[in-house]
């Protein structure tokens, strides 16, 4: 964009265009989850394949392609890489609808995963670099909200669409938008200056992998928060992604409803919680920078109660509710995570740092907390039967407990850690 001046009102508008293309990535993403017991039954699946495909499929492609895509955009033109990712998982979310056996549908998903790991790098930094620090993380948090209206509309939509026409149909209708809205943003969003807002020279070159890393590496408060994302969305994917079939199995909850009650529970109690996280962490940190953890630490040990309701209360209305609480409370970690990540580094490593943040994330949260819940699920399935699931969330109460560890060490070491960014600029 050169030296032009960007507007205020510009740069609010990207940001929306950026949070549409993270609505269409977890539409994407999640319409599988409302979508698995339907295709359980007529593919003849298991929840251990059930969790191979909402989670580790998807997961192996997009923490391992993530981090030379993000040197892509770190190096060259970050708008296009945004659109060609938005145009293959919107592609692969379309074929997953022709699927005829388990491994059809797995390279689907592969394919999903794919494409989705050259979206959210780039849009960190492109959002970086239209908005200053001491709004990054409110800006961030509400691009993260993207999460949850797409929770939202994947989870409603879905269900009502797989009651009504069939789970091959439901691919279609929501694979197709996303194709249409890439070329759109091809046109209107405008490629900004790398590091346009921050004061320091950033130089001609471009960091390699090599470099990105023995810089996060050497701040123990990076290791320590992506740990501790990894350990909490452990618990978060886990839940999620079993949740349409929690509610059919232990609740007797229809498809259809089970979209809607999972859609308006995670989709407004999420995006709630993440645009407050972000907005509290920006707010609070004039006092103290570590606000940006003890936000989502506080948050997330407050979710603990609610998840103990969520998984045994037998009245069906309380585990909504619980549904509710649960992704308004563990919601408020992202923003403020990627803005401390962001902090850590100059302008041209956000794009690389936002993918091994979440290389770390996804590797331990989508990879393996859908897995393991699968797996525990049909290891007490003789045992429990239809409540087998229950006992396998159990799981997530451990998992919570490490990432407040994590956390915890994390603020110990943050201002420390964010003096030496600056003393090395």
């Amino acid at each position: 964009m050169g030296n032009t001046p960007i507007s205020e009102r510009y740069k609010w508008v990207i940001l929306a265009i950026l949070t549409t293309v993270y609505v269409f990535n977890f539409i994407d993403r999640q319409v599988l989850v409302i979508l698995q017991e339907p295709i359980r039954v007529e593919l003849g699946l298991s929840d251990t394949q059930l969790g191979l495909l909402t989670g580790l499929t998807f997961a192996a492609l997009y923490v391992i392609l993530g981090i030379p895509i993000a040197r892509l955009a770190d190096k060259g033109n970050r708008k296009n890489i945004i659109v060609a990712s938005l145009a293959t998982w919107s592609l692969m979310t379309v074929l997953s609808g022709l699927s005829k056996n388990f491994v059809h549908l797995f390279l689907a998903r592969m394919g999903v995963g794919v494409g989705e790991a050259g979206g959210s790098p780039p849009a960190h930094s492109i959002i970086s670099d239209y908005f200053p620090s001491k709004q990054r993380a409110t800006a961030l948090s509400i691009y993260s909200t993207g999460i949850y209206i797409g929770i939202l509309i994947g989870f409603v939509t879905g269900g009502v669409l797989a009651k009504n026409y069939g789970w091959r149909v439901t691919f279609y209708l929501l694979g197709i938008p996303g194709l249409l809205f890439a070329i759109m943003l091809y046109f209107v969003v405008k490629e900004p200056i790398k590091g346009r807002l921050d004061s320091t020279d950033l130089g001609d070159g471009n960091p390699i992998l090599k470099e990105v890393l023995s810089s996060l590496l050497k701040k123990k408060t990076f290791v320590y928060v992506a740990l501790a994302s990894g350990f909490h969305t452990f618990g978060l994917f886990g839940f999620s992604n079993f949740s349409a079939s929690f509610l059919s199995r232990v609740h007797q909850v229809d498809v259809a409803t089970a979209g809607v009650v999972l859609g308006l529970a995670m989709g407004i109690g999420g995006g709630t919680g993440t645009f407050l996280g972000g907005y509290l962490s920006d707010k609070l940190s004039h006092r103290d920078m570590r606000w940006y953890i003890w936000v989502p630490m506080i948050a997330g040990a407050s979710a603990l109660f609610f998840n103990y309701l969520l998984f045994f209360s037998e009245t069906v209305s309380v585990v909504y509710f619980a549904i509710l609480m649960v992704s308004f409370l563990t919601a408020f970690y992202l923003g403020p995570t990627i803005a401390i990540t962001h902090s850590l580094v100059n302008a041209k490593m956000r794009a690389f740092a936002s993918a091994i943040l979440f290389f770390v994330l996804n590797l331990i949260g989508l990879g393996g907390g859908p897995l393991v819940i699968g797996m525990l699920s049909d290891y007490l399935q003789p045992s429990f039967g239809d409540l087998s699931l229950r006992w396998a969330f159990c799981a997530t109460f451990i998992s919570a407990i490490i990432a407040l560890g994590f956390q915890y060490l994390a603020s110990k070491n943050y201002l420390n850690d964010l003096e030496t960014s600056k003393l090395s600029e």
